[in-house]
């Protein structure tokens, strides 16, 4: 007769929920208008420095910041979900000061059944 060890059920918590699709598709798009804004700034800047005459790497830089800045935009607002930092449940038997997770109700167990 073959023994088969029990295998453990996994263990969620809440606190392993991702940030929602919609809250951080505002943040990278807050980013990327915020990038967007500097371009503009470095665009404005470049033509006013070059009418009144500053020297012409100042203009230069200025022009290429608003260039190179569309690229790194783009490629950090398409850069996919930011990692969130998972908070692990701990077991203190001492009853020492509650670590991050700790106070988390775990959620264990197959899902209950339809009418049940």
């Amino acid at each position: 007769m073959k023994v088969f060890p029990r295998r453990r059920a996994d263990v969620y918590t809440v606190t392993d929920a991702p940030v929602p699709l919609s809250q951080d598709i505002g943040y990278r798009q807050r980013r990327y208008l915020l990038s967007m804004g500097v371009r503009t700034v470095c665009f404005v800047t470049a033509v006013i420095a070059a009418a009144a005459g500053a020297p012409f790497w100042v203009a230069l830089l200025l022009v290429v910041g608003a260039t190179v800045l569309p690229y790194v935009s783009v490629v950090m607002a398409n850069g996919g979900r930011e990692p969130q930092p998972r908070m692990e449940p701990t077991d203190d038997p001492a009853g020492s000061a509650p670590r991050l997770g700790t106070d988390r109700k775990q959620i264990s167990g197959p899902p209950p059944e339809i009418g049940a």
